[in-house]
């Protein structure tokens, strides 16, 4: 596989990357996306919420957390308390209801900031594997694999695909960032 080819996988994985961060920044409705990184402490062992019960979203402000092992209710809720997610699980011996509040337009504008901050590393990201790629393909015509010409015609290659990229990039911020701002 060439530089460029190498560069294309790198930075569509770098857009994966931003877009599994994105989903996890709750925009008013209740997605379970945002429990993915939460980790519960089940018999001493770190488990993902998501793999200890079943969670629905009834309502577009509502999850409910039914745990496959009731006797895990308590740790569950230890672990929502602990988390950055801001919100009083509603524990009923049975299940827990995590009511997401409105979101006041203060809030929204900080989520706006951390959507753009997270669109402005993955471009310096994608940078970076662009002049790497740039390194590669010098150091391949420094060795004399390559041509003068096929030189310049990888480095516009991997131009191209930066370019293409940062626009995927700024599609997926400004996406994000109406999906927040809608009230």
């Amino acid at each position: 596989m060439d530089a460029v080819e190498l560069a294309k996988e790198k930075m569509g994985k770098t857009i994966s990357v931003l877009k599994n961060e994105l989903s996890s920044l709750r925009a008013g409705r209740a997605n379970a996306q945002v429990l993915d990184r939460i980790m519960v402490d089940y018999y001493g062992t770190p488990t993902p919420i998501n793999q200890m019960g079943n969670i629905a979203a009834p309502e577009p402000r509502l999850l409910v957390i039914t745990p496959y092992d009731p006797s895990a209710l308590k740790e569950i809720e230890k672990a929502l308390l602990k988390s950055d997610l801001g919100i009083n699980p509603g524990n009923d011996g049975k299940l827990i209801r995590l009511i997401f509040p409105e979101l006041t337009e203060e809030r929204r504008k900080e989520l706006v900031k951390v959507v753009r901050k997270k669109g402005e590393e993955a471009k310096v990201a994608i940078r970076s594997i662009r002049r790497d790629a740039n390194e590669t393909i010098k150091k391949s015509k420094k060795d004399g694999e390559i041509t003068e010409d096929d030189q310049k015609k990888m480095e516009e290659d991997a131009q191209k695909a930066t370019d293409s990229y940062v626009k995927d990039i700024d599609k997926i911020i400004a996406d994000k960032e109406k999906e927040i701002m809608e009230v």
